[in-house]
């Protein structure tokens, strides 16, 4: 029987890329990359009222002018109109600056 692994989609955003959320219109940076859906049954059942789909990219997201983070199916971002700094707590601790409308890494990218 021969084991077939599911066909990842590459992700149309990147780490420090500013996005803006279609649904729920918030701006926002993103901080991570899952390739696809890495969260629990229990979440998505429970969150993901329009049932985006598992087998495409998510992204963590620092939300602009909040203290916290969403975790949002790639089929409901888009490019950032602004693309100005978003005003969040957390932006220092993933990030050393922001150059021509994006945010640079602190570091090295697991």
């Amino acid at each position: 029987m021969e084991i077939t692994q599911p066909e990842i989609t590459e992700a149309r955003f990147s780490i420090g890329q500013l996005i803006h959320h279609r649904l729920f219109d918030y701006r926002g940076v993103i901080v991570d990359i899952d390739p696809v859906f890495m969260g629990s049954d229990e979440w998505y059942e429970q969150v993901a009222e329009s049932r985006p789909p598992k087998d495409q990219p998510w992204y963590r997201v620092l939300v602009d002018g909040a203290s916290h983070e969403t975790y949002v199916a790639e089929r409901h971002l888009e490019d950032d109109a602004e693309q100005t700094p978003v005003k969040h707590p957390m932006v220092d601790s993933f990030f050393q600056s922001f150059e021509q409308g994006k945010y640079q890494l602190q570091g090295p990218v697991n």
